[in-house]
């Protein structure tokens, strides 16, 4: 009994493997998504080799706003946690060994909110900047993304709001985040920024 149990998990794990290379415009060696919550426009994401998607996440990539070619990429090695939500209309990078904690929404557009009379559903969606994130950036958990970017091997501390872009090698805390330390090359230290 335990034996096929754990047949059957290997089996499934390699058939949604399967499936995956076919359904998105890239799936990488060694790359897996566990139990997704949804995945919307496969063909406009691409995973990179290694990449781990934990548990209930929700990626989206469609032309919401009319990008005729929206994007987003995972690159090789990534650790994204359990319930994150991504969405691109447009284009959103995440950039080499990128880790990120549970519950992080990354996005690169908003719902429209001008016309106080509308509900907010009914209003279009409204683009925002391309979003990146730098290799090797870590993403605390609960993290908002809105139509920015974030450096390379940044810390992102939890609950962070980022809507203004974080230059590389800085920690930024806060809603609105803010940079509140800053790798120097010279000392070799994480140095208070005033």
């Amino acid at each position: 009994m335990v034996v096929d149990s754990l047949l059957f998990k290997v089996y499934y794990k390699l058939l949604a493997v399967c499936i995956y290379r076919f359904q998105f415009g890239k799936f990488g060696k060694k790359s897996r998504i566990d139990a997704p919550l949804k995945l919307e426009g496969r063909k406009n994401i691409r995973i990179g080799n290694n990449v781990h998607i934990h548990y209930r996440t929700w990626l989206g990539c469609k032309p919401l706003t009319g990008c005729k070619t929206p994007k987003l990429v995972i690159d090789d090695g990534c650790i994204i946690g359990n319930f994150n939500h991504i969405y691109s209309t447009s284009s959103i990078h995440i950039g080499k060994c990128v880790l990120t904690a549970d519950k992080v929404y990354i996005s690169d557009n908003l719902h429209s909110y001008e016309d106080p009379e509308t509900p907010i559903l009914k209003q279009p969606i409204r683009q925002l900047a391309q979003v990146t994130i730098g290799d090797g950036s870590w993403i605390g958990e609960n993290v908002c993304i809105i139509g920015a970017s974030v450096g390379k091997h940044c810390i992102i501390g939890a609950n962070s709001v980022v809507t203004r872009d974080i230059p590389d090698y800085c920690i930024a805390v806060g809603s609105p985040a803010r940079v509140i330390k800053k790798y120097n090359t010279q000392s070799g230290a994480w140095e208070k920024v005033n």
